[in-house]
């Protein structure tokens, strides 16, 4: 919270809904376990080895010492394979029959059994001046947390999930508050793509963006002007204990002369401003900071009479410090770009009976090749500043600027994920 405001009558109002989703890794959890005279030794596509030594002990009854673990190719993980429960299986079931076991859930044990991306509901409401600048923003979300996995009936968010993308708002806004409420969990919560961030960013950026069309402003000169000319935000001299992803904030300051860059060279490599958007045709944007990384997506869509969206074009543009593999990088930002747009467009798990209704690409899909953005374009920004992550900040942009291509296109507002939801037509 930076400061306590009293909203003045000046209002612009936001409420926003994001789904249960799953990982849904084209390769399901796997793991091969071999319990011999006491010792376990596991082969597993696993993001925490560390997890798997520490599940596994528990679960044969052996010291942490006597389990050995061997990483093999992950395929894809987005957070999932961090839970090592799959391999705990394979362990149980190596000891119970007295050799090795492998162990291959099915698409159907892995849709039913994940630990899912949470679902958050997330309000905003400004005052704003004669120019439609926020002059004061309260920003406000609920979610089940991460927490619950680990202490059952965990209502309260980790103070970590929290500074992704609710306590760092970028822009110069005299007043903020940020807010955060309980909320239970129902089924197994756990990390995912870029986190909290997605929603978060999603939330904020397409209110920024609502603010802008609301003041009859263009988008980008709206977020350049709420940025200010930038500055290094000092979070703690506004009451935020800021965790800034585990990094030493003197060495990973939030900098939002970064965010100013990233948006400027986005607009001009989408040739922003050149033609004029509606008609079923629109570009979006927004940009986000996460992992210590900048990035500005600038998203362009076409939507059809019957309300189908079409994904063109993405431009990414990204600041990560110190680039030493360029074309990795631009591998994780066409990733999280085709990523994020499988999300909106049908990335949703849901429950009935206390059974989770999705179960295999049929009825939980990814994005086909005629869903998923046509041409991913990435920009590198120079920097002599240290190396930060790549493999998650790319998404939480591309979501905001998705929805606001969307606005731009036909003048209705994304409001809620995923767009299967939306009556766009």
């Amino acid at each position: 919270m930076a400061s306590p405001c009293s909203l003045t009558p000046a209002l612009n109002l936001l409420y926003l809904h994001y789904p249960h989703t799953a990982h849904a890794p084209m390769e399901p959890p796997a793991a091969v376990a071999e319990f011999r005279d006491g010792k376990v030794t596991v082969w597993a596509p696993t993001q925490d080895p560390q997890g798997v030594q520490e599940a596994v002990a528990a679960a044969v009854g052996v010291d942490k010492k006597d389990v050995t673990c061997h990483v093999t190719l992950l395929g894809g993980g987005f957070g999932r394979k961090s839970k090592p429960d799959y391999c705990a299986e394979a362990a149980v079931l190596s000891k119970q029959l007295g050799k090795p076991v492998k162990v291959i859930w099915t698409r159907e044990d892995d849709i039913h059994h994940d630990y899912y991306h949470t679902t958050a509901a997330v309000y905003h409401k400004a005052s704003v001046d004669g120019r439609g600048k926020p002059t004061a923003w309260l920003h406000r979300s609920a979610f089940p947390p991460i927490a619950s996995t680990f202490v059952p009936g965990a209502r309260e968010p980790l103070s970590p999930e929290l500074d992704l993308g609710l306590v760092d708002l970028p822009y110069d806004v005299a007043n903020i508050r940020a807010e955060n409420g309980p909320a239970d969990a129902h089924v197994r919560i756990g990390w995912f793509r870029a986190v909290s961030n997605n929603f978060h960013a999603f939330a904020a950026h397409s209110f920024a963006d609502e603010m802008a069309q609301a003041a009859g402003r263009d988008s980008l000169e709206f977020l350049l002007d709420m940025l200010g000319p930038g500055k290094v935000i000092d979070l703690k001299a506004q009451g935020v204990d800021y965790s800034n992803y585990g990094a030493p904030i003197e060495k990973y300051p939030v900098d939002t002369r970064r965010l100013r860059r990233v948006l400027e060279l986005a607009g001009e490599k989408s040739g922003w401003g050149k033609k004029k958007s509606g008609g079923g045709w629109g570009l979006g944007i927004a940009a986000h900071r996460s992992f210590n990384t900048y990035v500005a997506s600038v998203v362009e869509v076409q939507v059809d009479a019957r309300g189908a969206v079409q994904v063109p074009r993405i431009e990414q543009v990204v600041d990560a410090g110190v680039i030493v593999n360029p074309d990795r990088v631009r591998a994780q930002m066409e990733g999280s770009a085709v990523m994020a747009v499988g999300l909106a467009r049908t990335g949703e798990i849901t429950a009935a009976g206390g059974r989770i209704q999705q179960s295999n690409f049929n009825n939980f899909q990814v994005p086909r090749m005629n869903d998923a953005p046509r041409q991913v374009n990435v920009h590198l920004v120079e920097s002599d500043a240290l190396p930060t992550g790549v493999g998650e900040p790319g998404l939480p942009p591309v979501l905001a600027a998705l929805g606001n291509a969307i606005f731009a296109a036909t003048g209705k507002r994304v409001r809620e994920l995923p767009l299967s939801h939306q009556k766009l037509a």
